[in-house]
């Protein structure tokens, strides 16, 4: 079988699933990830080099999956106007530069953000369900994600309920992030885990099916607000997950790090992760994304001493 996105399924996937008795028996069941031999993975795959052709194109590919983010009390109209400005044109000065993949914002600059990308290309992401804790009603949090996608979100970035999903209440997660896909209409959905928060690989393995059964487009690592964020042992894991739930089912869903990537150096180690575990596939931005404010600007600056030979400051593009 050939795997589709899951925007092509109508509903939750529901295998052997019909109680949450049934349901913490399948998550429970999943095997469980060897500790030592992830993170040893991990590192050896941090310790891959590739040629400077390789780094050009993987350069390239990155800041083209970047959703390039700001999630602050202080955010204006001004700065999420600039920040779209940016993430359609990163390098003002190089034409060829691809644009990024999206601009992450809270749901009431999300038609300013519209406004500014339209034409581009550039996807318009928006937070929502009581951002960055998950602690409010199901009502508030529908209400929020139907807020966001009527003022123009093109993806909705949810978090799941933490205290629930470790206490063991599966199926109240599981139940809110399929009300929650429903009320994203044809609006992408990622799911938060905050892995930080999870403390075990196998809760981070239980959380990635968990949502990936119940509807998710995208499994997302951190809000990007708790330490630890996104590490690559964890996203390894969840690259794992979408893998594994592809061969089960058919059906392909992406994996958003994000959180705690800063540079280019990085951001190609999670790239030849992504390679090696899941394949070419995944090395598209409907599939894989970074969450970064800081990130583009390291990639802008590794891009342009690859074409010149020359290093430029810090601050020779614009600070996010």
């Amino acid at each position: 079988m050939t795997p589709t996105t899951t925007a092509d399924r109508t509903g939750p996937l529901t295998p052997t699933v019909a109680s949450p008795t049934e349901l913490r028996r399948f998550l429970r069941g999943l095997p469980p990830v060897d500790q030592v031999g992830c993170e040893a993975r991990a590192a050896t795959l941090a310790s891959r080099s590739i040629k400077t052709a390789s780094k050009a194109w993987a350069l390239d590919l990155a800041v083209s999956m970047v959703d390039l983010t700001t999630l602050e009390g202080q955010d204006t109209v001004g700065k999420v106007t600039a920040m779209c400005a940016k993430a359609r044109r990163p390098d003002p000065a190089d034409p060829s530069c691809p644009p990024v993949a999206a601009v992450c914002i809270y749901p009431d600059l999300v038609p300013t953000a519209r406004d500014a990308v339209a034409g581009s290309g550039v996807r318009v992401a928006s937070v929502a369900t009581a951002f960055p804790s998950g602690r409010s009603s199901l009502k508030v949090k529908l209400q929020d994600t139907r807020d966001a996608v009527a003022a123009g979100a093109d993806e909705v970035d949810m978090v799941i309920d933490r205290g629930a999903f470790l206490s063991g209440d599966y199926s109240l997660v599981f139940d809110e992030v399929v009300a929650v896909k429903e009320a994203c209409g044809d609006a992408h959905l990622k799911v938060i885990l905050e892995t930080g928060e999870l403390a075990t690989y196998d809760n981070v393995r239980r959380a990635s099916w968990l949502a990936m059964m119940a509807g998710a487009d995208f499994i997302k690592t951190s809000t990007g607000k708790v330490s630890p964020a996104a590490t690559l042992p964890v996203t390894l894991v969840m690259v794992e997950a979408v893998r594994d739930f592809a061969d089960a089912t058919g059906l392909r869903v992406g994996v958003k790090a994000a959180g705690g990537i800063s540079n280019a150096k990085d951001a190609i180690r999670y790239l030849v992760m992504v390679n090696e575990t899941a394949g070419d596939p995944w090395l598209d931005p409907a599939l894989f994304r970074f969450g970064a404010s800081r990130l583009l600007n390291d990639l802008l600056l590794q891009r342009t001493r690859l074409a010149t030979g020359r290093y430029f400051g810090p601050d020779y593009f614009t600070l996010d």
